[in-house]
């Protein structure tokens, strides 16, 4: 084979994983001829400069990814792509070369082999073969045994040892061996190493714990808070993001049982206040890995109250019924009179009180509990407000009580459904996402940050009741407007609780009707016969002009994290449409792109005529499989699979919302069927709604221009500009 009038391009840098050209116009490709792939492989290495050509070879480019031999060479179809690589036996002998240079005697010889073997690691086929080499091993024998015996004062052995932990960590990540074979021996000396490789430390504990339960125990037993805590009182924010993440970790795999007594433990050592010190109040900002750390600790810590939602109140059990009458005596400032008077003049006090206290069942307000959610928790948090806030909580009581029975705001069954609502808004029970970063610093500005939500939102329940001028028929109404209240009020993400209860002052139930007001005019919709026919026409036109953007997008592309128990493993894949809509150009990137990523530096493509099927959530296969993945609600919900020839997949997770729709929209488009996402229904009712307005603008006797008016020049000056601040 020959392959004549070549266009070289690069599309990858020389990394230590691989080198790739794409050989572009084969036109002989498919030829027989007298020169040998050998040959031809060492012209293309001589062009790029790149030594060595022996441990290169030809690959296909698409999805069958096969190697070009002397006897497949025929089989080339004319205009392939075809990937220089590094051949299979080529990483085999580099794995055995590095296997030895890392036990050389020599200090420089083993130094440059670790960083090699840190670079060379990535790539999946060097991995397996080196880990054929029993090389993991090798490598922990060399930590447990201080990098096999080098001299702990050599200003090289921190360096060597980042480079064999980062190997390590590379190696791991391919899923080829289990965590489980791993020691105690080995997890002190990781934890012990140091600071100059403390970050890797951390990420190598983190993936201990979260991949193997017999690990979690053994991480658990050998490292205590106490000595994570010091870790976040410093000043870099990366291992500060690998500390919380241990935690989280050491949090999310305890068992319920162990999940309360080690919350105990992380408020006897002021985690929070740590945390709201060092890095919320930090003097760096904070950045993406580290928002989505304290979402996870956020989560964690909500759903501790999970035990107490769903458990029912036992209307026999005294101790749980003392707390009902323990509210009873702080609003009315009565003792429990045990033997006065007779029982019925008894019961009939007790069933008028838990009347003013708002309770369903007047006569045994223990039934109102039994609801779940929000079950017990709705108590602790109207004992809790009683306690704490003695004043607010007699003032509602009683300015309730003395209203007319239609009137009056019921503080139990308010504080119940105000329990419920706000579990739902805080998703109490539920698993962290993959992907949120939705923290909110307020709930880590107390030690009993959900109590004080709770306080806070009980007195604008009963605020905008007043407001409202409610009676018992419109409690539905008052609870939707107050959760409109707390769920606007939390978007702001106010720093403070004293923010957030100053944000709901100005969201009072006007403000939210003038809001809700302006929303409507904003989404009109006419309801007259000939404004329903021309929407009616106008649609298609709108519904094209959508379809075609879906696709514009698909062809500038998306890059997709590649997601998996360790989650800050920064690897990423690229796909994209090509420009005809024929092609789908896919594969893996080293790093984040800060732009798009040219089609001929992806080295996978997947022609659109071959797929058969667009799939999404739980029917995708990667989302069947086992693991915590499957369980995630939101991972879900960005799911999306492309089946294509016979039972082959292409897997998605999208990085959010917005890019799901446009990838599952585009899809259905390029297979011709209808695009059903919420992001389309918004985008038609958006631009619907102003073709429409354009459309029925008075513009009679008024020309319109062909062209748009010309820009004017800039002033002068700018001594006209009012500056309000």
């Amino acid at each position: 084979m020959e392959i004549k009038n070549l266009s070289y391009k690069r599309i990858l840098s020389k990394t230590g994983r691989l080198v790739s050209i794409s050989l572009l116009a084969v036109q002989e490709a498919c030829q027989p001829s007298k020169k040998p792939l050998s040959a031809i492989i060492k012209e293309v290495c001589e062009g790029w400069q790149l030594p060595n050509h022996e441990t290169y070879a030809l690959q296909n480019a698409d999805s069958t990814n096969f190697y070009i031999t002397e006897k497949n060479r025929n089989n080339i179809k004319n205009g392939s792509i075809l990937r220089l690589t590094k051949s299979p036996v080529s990483s085999r002998f580099m794995a055995m070369q590095l296997h030895e240079r890392i036990q050389s005697s020599s200090l420089d010889v083993k130094l440059d082999a670790l960083k090699d073997l840190a670079n060379s690691s990535r790539d999946i086929t060097f991995a397996q073969e080196f880990i054929n080499l029993d090389g993991i091993s090798l490598l922990t024998q060399m930590v447990e045994s201080g990098t096999d015996g080098c001299c702990l004062v050599s200003c090289s052995f921190g360096e060597m040892l980042s480079f064999t932990l980062t190997a390590f960590v590379e190696l791991m990540d391919h899923g080829i061996v289990s965590w489980d074979t791993f020691s105690v021996a080995f997890i002190k000396k990781v934890w012990y190493l140091g600071n100059d490789v403390l970050q890797r430390s951390l990420a190598i504990l983190e993936s201990m714990v979260l991949n193997s339960q017999d690990l979690y125990q053994k991480v658990a037993q050998e490292i205590t808070i106490g000595q994570l805590m010091p870790h976040l009182q410093g000043t870099d924010q990366d291992i500060q993001t690998y500390t919380i993440a241990v935690i989280n970790a050491l949090f999310l795999k305890a068992p319920e049982e162990k999940r309360q007594e080690m919350a105990h433990i992380l408020a006897q050592k002021q985690l929070r206040s740590i945390i709201l010190t060092n890095v919320i109040r930090g003097p760096k900002p904070i950045n993406e890995e580290m928002a989505h750390q304290l979402y996870m600790l956020q989560v964690l810590t909500f759903n501790l109250l999970e035990d107490r939602m769903m458990t029912k109140m036992d209307p026999q059990d005294q101790a749980q019924r003392d707390i009902i009458f323990e509210l009873r005596r702080i609003a009315f400032d009565v003792e429990c009179e045990s033997n006065s008077g007779s029982i019925e003049k008894r019961k009939s006090m007790y069933t008028r009180d838990y009347k003013k206290l708002g309770f369903i069942n007047h006569v045994n307000p223990a039934v109102d509990f039994t609801q779940i959610p929000p079950g017990m928790l709705a108590l602790d948090n109207m004992l809790y407000f009683a306690r704490q806030h003695q004043d607010s909580y007699i003032r509602i009581v009683l300015e309730n009580s003395s209203r007319e029975d239609k009137h009056e705001c019921p503080f139990g069954r308010s504080s119940i459904e105000l329990t419920k609502m706000l579990c739902e808004i805080l998703k109490v029970g539920e698993l962290p996402s993959e992907n949120c970063h939705d923290f909110h610093p307020m709930f880590f500005t107390h030690d009993r940050s959900f109590e004080e939500f709770f306080c806070i939102c009980i007195q604008l329940l009963n605020k905008t009741w007043k407001e409202m001028r409610a009676t018992s028929e419109d409690f539905n109404k008052v609870m939707q407007v107050v959760r409109e209240q707390i769920t606007r009020a939390l978007t702001a993400k106010p720093n403070s609780l004293d923010q957030f209860k100053s944000r709901l002052q100005n969201l009072s139930y006007t403000e939210i009707l003038k809001i809700r007001q302006s929303e409507r005019m904003n989404q009109e919709d006419f309801q007259s016969r000939p404004i329903v026919e021309l929407r009616e026409k106008i649609q298609p036109e709108i519904m094209e002009l959508i379809k075609q953007q879906r696709l514009n997008r698909l062809c500038e592309g998306t890059c997709f994290r590649k997601i998996s128990s360790r989650r800050r493993q920064d690897k990423f894949w690229y796909c994209r449409l090509s420009p005809n809509h024929k092609v789908l150009h896919y594969g893996d990137l080293e790093e984040s792109p800060q732009g798009e990523v040219p089609h001929d530096s992806l080295q996978d493509k997947l022609p659109v005529a071959d797929i058969k099927a667009v799939v999404t959530g739980k029917d995708c296969p990667h989302m069947k499989e086992k693991g915590a993945l499957k369980q995630n609600k939101e991972v879900l919900e960005l799911a999306f699979s492309i089946l294509y020839e016979s039972d082959e997949y292409l897997n998605f997770i999208a990085p959010d919302k917005h890019e799901y729709c446009v990838w599952t929209d585009g899809l259905n488009a390029l297979l011709g069927k209808e695009m059903t996402s919420e992001f389309t229904r918004s985008d038609l009712d958006t631009l619907l709604n102003m073709e429409m307005k354009l459309r029925l603008l008075d513009l009679e006797n008024i020309q319109i221009p062909e062209a748009p008016p010309p820009i004017p020049k800039e002033p002068s000056n700018y001594d006209f500009v009012y500056d309000c601040n």
